[in-house]
């Protein structure tokens, strides 16, 4: 089999044939071998093996045909190594036994060791690289997103804690920002020296900041960490998870190759609000797979028809998939992205006199 490198070609904005897919959360709990899987480890478990969590990682490219890998693991993973103590916990999510409240906190997060701490994902990556036919996706929790736990000790819908520190003790939270940032860089940087070919940041949470706050608080840390990645060749991804439209405008000076959208903001605004110099991704509302197949064929055909519209499109979903999730509609969804694209690319490209 050659390798398949249209998500490359789509995230530098370089013509494709037809349109490139994968999905956020691809690897998990909707396929019942990989449910079989966590009958016997825990995710962290998962992750320390890393034959293991690269079978897992592969599972969605042999079964759907998406045109990327994203690595098995979990955006808290390497705060192991800066000195936090925390478990996944089922149905809750990371729950944290040190939390950050204070300076002295913030000053006892150590610098992070891959090669001490995180040896299994950077040999879990290696072995990936060697055997995938698509491109690898690793990645990396962006600085609030990760904060957001440490300083809330477990998910929150209000980030009560999180606010009262970044407007209470600036200080505190830039020294915990750049902590984060620091741990970030060197975490990427690791992943693209042992063979990633993409990188995403994920901040899932970040659209609960204000535009002003997120440009505060937050943008410097996020564009400190992209210019130190920009002189390596492989793309970067930043994804400013849901609810984040309003902060797109405040993106457009990001060295990165790619802005992902959630289903909130349409490919169409997206692209006047981030500009032109950027390839997009998303922006399925997962919760379409619910539909009926026809249902989710037409939100299908109406988010690829905006993303031909310019080069640079990569189709995803506004978020990640959750559970209940049908492996066979996205199969089906998966065949229908390529044989649609491909012939709406070729019409397009006809109507051109290309």
């Amino acid at each position: 089999m050659s390798y398949n490198d249209t998500f490359i070609k789509a995230c530098k904005k370089q013509a494709v044939d037809t349109l490139p897919v994968w999905y956020m959360r691809q690897a998990g709990r909707y396929d019942p071998d990989y449910r079989k899987i966590k009958e016997k480890y825990s995710l962290l478990e998962i992750c320390q093996q890393p034959e293991l969590a690269a079978e897992v990682t592969m599972m969605p490219v042999h079964k759907l045909g998406v045109d990327a890998a994203i690595l098995y693991s979990d955006i808290m993973n390497p705060v192991a190594s800066l000195g936090i103590d925390f478990d996944i916990v089922k149905d809750v999510g990371p729950v944290i036994h040190n939390p950050i409240r204070s300076t002295a906190d913030v000053e006892r997060l150590r610098p992070i060791q891959v090669e001490k701490d995180l040896s299994h994902i950077i040999k879990t990556i290696e072995i990936l690289a060697a055997q995938l036919q698509v491109p690898l996706i690793t990645f990396a929790g962006a600085p609030f997103t990760i904060a957001s736990y440490l300083i809330e000790g477990r998910p929150t819908k209000s980030y009560i804690r999180t606010k009262q520190l970044m407007y209470s003790e600036p200080a505190v939270w830039f020294q915990l920002m750049d902590k984060l940032g620091d741990m970030v860089i060197t975490y990427l940087k690791s992943h693209i020296a042992a063979g990633a070919k993409a990188v995403q940041l994920f901040d899932s949470w970040v659209g609960a900041l204000s535009p002003n706050d997120f440009k505060v608080f937050v943008l410097p840390t996020i564009t400190r960490i992209f210019d130190e990645l920009k002189h390596l060749e492989q793309p970067k991804i930043y994804f400013p998870g849901v609810s984040s439209g309003e902060l797109l405008p405040l993106l457009g000076q990001l060295e990165v190759d790619v802005i992902g959208l959630d289903w909130r903001v349409s490919i169409a605004e997206g692209r006047k609000r981030v500009g032109s110099r950027f390839a997009v991704q998303g922006n399925l509302d997962p919760y379409v797979l619910t539909a009926p197949m026809s249902v989710i064929k037409e939100h299908a055909k109406a988010i690829i028809d905006q993303g031909i519209e310019q080069p640079g499109y990569v189709f995803n979903l506004g978020h990640g998939l959750f559970p209940e999730a049908s492996l066979d509609k996205l199969r089906e969804l998966t065949e229908f992205i390529h044989v649609y694209s491909k012939e709406a690319l070729a019409k397009s490209k006809q109507e051109s006199g290309v």
